[in-house]
């Protein structure tokens, strides 16, 4: 089987169709060609720099062109990306580059000041690179530009690539601290190029250059192929299915100029671009597209939607509700709702005007398997409940948590499984149903929060004794995250204060959205922390004070 890389099929297709446009984002457009001679540039400076196979390179950037060439950048000389979220404070950040071993970071100017505070701590770091985004927020020592950088090298040759060179993403989901998820680069570029090819109805070889060549001719018969991410790349949402994916089959990745979510702006980059598919995260994306649609309509405005043919969506709730009235607006649109995490996918639910699938339905994938506690196999008709298994596309491990990784990833009668933490059980009619996570990891408008790092922020305001930390449903986010408190005797404490104070400890999606006082937290006798007790707590009362 000849080499699969990201950056070996990448390079094959600025070949075959140097004009095609590779990334667009506002006025800026990289052709493949373009694109592959700058990625080249940087991969030849990470090389000056010291950086070869498996050293890793943190991407602590927004959604951007520089972004994508970094990545590329990096595969080129089988050096490891390590998405940095660009919500990440100190210590956070800190953390982050220090567990990664990170000796390059690319970073933008407007996050300088972030930078400046840990580099010192970092004796690792031997490459920063700045991306002009604005006036720098503080000043970085001994940081490069990175236009400069590019300037003023020259692009590397290209090399052989190792099949199982391994490549990394960053989860915080139901891993508490952020761990690296590694998979095998030969096995993550195949499946990510398999899905790829069935989404445009081509087929993947053994020989990967005839995929290029099928590419390019049906570029000449149809047209370019338009992706549009509306998540951060930072994500695994974003950049696999945004961005990744589509790259594998040559398709062009365009990218929103907004850093906060604007459906305007993508119904009018739809339209400008004859964008093919839209990459969201569920209702927290899905009810704005939702309501601009609606509110263009009232106005008279008529967007041209008439190329988008996929949305795909994964990582937090889709409600029918949101899928239908998309489907009104935009009638030949299929939505594809994928059940997955970084520690692999798992099932897919897809609507189109002539099918509906309730929410939280899915169809497993052929993989996929659910087993009890025991390892016994969950199947339709026994009514019991277990944990999703992927088969499919499994992870090596867990970097630096061999713990972790043994729990996560096992092999039962002899297959590899993936336990991301997910519950499932089947319906009366065999339908596989989603539950959700067994974890108390709540995800909101995207973002994953881990109840414990938040409960001690809360506990570290003065007067705070107690604290769980849970998760409510919310139309706009998904969940929002609310504190269940409890105070010291005569203490009183003020819920916009607690909030601000929690915004100085983490980042501020990661602080509650209301604080409830309560006369104690519940905990069973032992001491373990009773979360049911807590929601239930916190549902009384922001439903006495909706009623007042």
């Amino acid at each position: 089987m000849l080499e699969m890389n990201f950056a070996t099929l990448w390079e094959a297709y600025a070949d075959a169709t140097p004009d095609v446009s590779a990334v667009l984002m506002g006025d800026k457009r990289l052709s493949w060609c373009d694109y592959e001679i700058r990625a080249a540039k940087l991969a030849s400076a990470l090389t000056a720099s010291g950086l070869g196979p498996d050293d890793k390179a943190g991407l602590y950037l927004y959604n951007s062109t520089e972004y994508l060439e970094a990545q590329f950048a990096s595969f080129k000389q089988r050096v490891v990306p390590i998405n940095v979220n660009f919500r990440y404070l100190g210590s956070e950040l800190e953390y982050l580059l220090d567990n990664a071993d990170c000796k390059a970071l690319f970073y933008h100017s407007s996050l300088a000041d972030r930078v400046a505070q840990v580099v010192a701590k970092l004796p690792k770091l031997v490459l920063l690179v700045e991306v002009d985004d604005g006036p720098a927020t503080a000043n970085v020592p001994g940081k490069i530009d990175y236009e400069d950088l590019i300037a003023r090298s020259q692009p590397a040759a290209r090399i052989e690539r190792a099949q199982d060179d391994i490549y990394m993403l960053y989860t915080g989901g139901t891993t508490g601290m952020p761990k690296g998820v590694m998979y095998q680069m030969g096995e993550i570029t195949r499946g990510f190029t398999s899905n790829g090819t069935a989404a445009l109805g081509l087929t993947l070889g053994a020989d990967w250059r005839a995929l290029v060549n099928d590419v390019v001719a049906q570029r000449r018969d149809y047209g370019d192929f338009v992706s549009v991410p509306c998540c951060p790349l930072m994500h695994g949402t974003g950049m696999w299915l945004g961005a990744m994916m589509p790259h594998c089959v040559g398709a062009t990745v365009a990218l929103l100029t907004q850093r906060k979510f604007d459906a305007n702006e993508l119904l009018e980059l739809i339209e400008k671009q004859r964008v093919n598919l839209a990459v969201i995260v569920g209702d927290a994306f899905a009810r704005p597209i939702a309501d601009a649609l609606d509110a263009a309509k009232r106005s008279g405005k008529i967007y041209d939607l008439s190329s988008l043919l996929r949305m795909t969506s994964s990582g937090v709730m889709w409600t029918m509700e949101v899928k239908q009235r998309l489907l009104d607006h935009v009638p030949q649109v299929m939505l594809v709702d994928g059940m997955g995490a970084t520690e692999g996918g798992m099932a897919l639910s897809i609507t189109t005007n002539q099918t509906r699938v309730e929410t939280a339905k899915f169809s497993m994938n052929p993989t996929t398997k659910v087993f009890d506690d025991d390892d016994k196999e969950v199947v339709p008709g026994d009514g019991r409940t277990g944990k999703v298994a992927n088969g499919g596309l499994v992870p090596v491990g867990y970097f630096k948590d061999a713990e972790k990784s043994a729990r996560t990833f096992r092999t039962i009668n002899g297959v590899r499984y993936s336990f991301p933490g997910d519950l499932a059980t089947f319906d009366a009619d065999g339908q596989f149903v989603l539950l959700g996570r067994g974890s108390q990891v709540i995800n909101t408008a995207g973002e994953k929060v881990f109840p414990e790092e938040v409960e001690e922020a809360v506990k570290r305001y003065r007067g705070v004794q107690d604290c769980l930390v849970i998760g409510l449903p919310d139309d706009k986010f998904g969940q929002i995250v609310v504190a269940v408190a409890s105070v010291g005797l005569g203490v009183t404490v003020v819920e916009p204060d607690v909030i601000a104070f929690v915004k100085t400890q983490l980042s501020g999606y990661k602080a509650p959205k209301r604080v409830i006082v309560v006369g104690e937290v519940p905990r069973a006798p032992n001491g373990k922390a009773d979360y049911p007790g807590a929601k239930l707590l916190a549902q009384e009362a922001m439903s006495s004070s909706s009623v007042e």
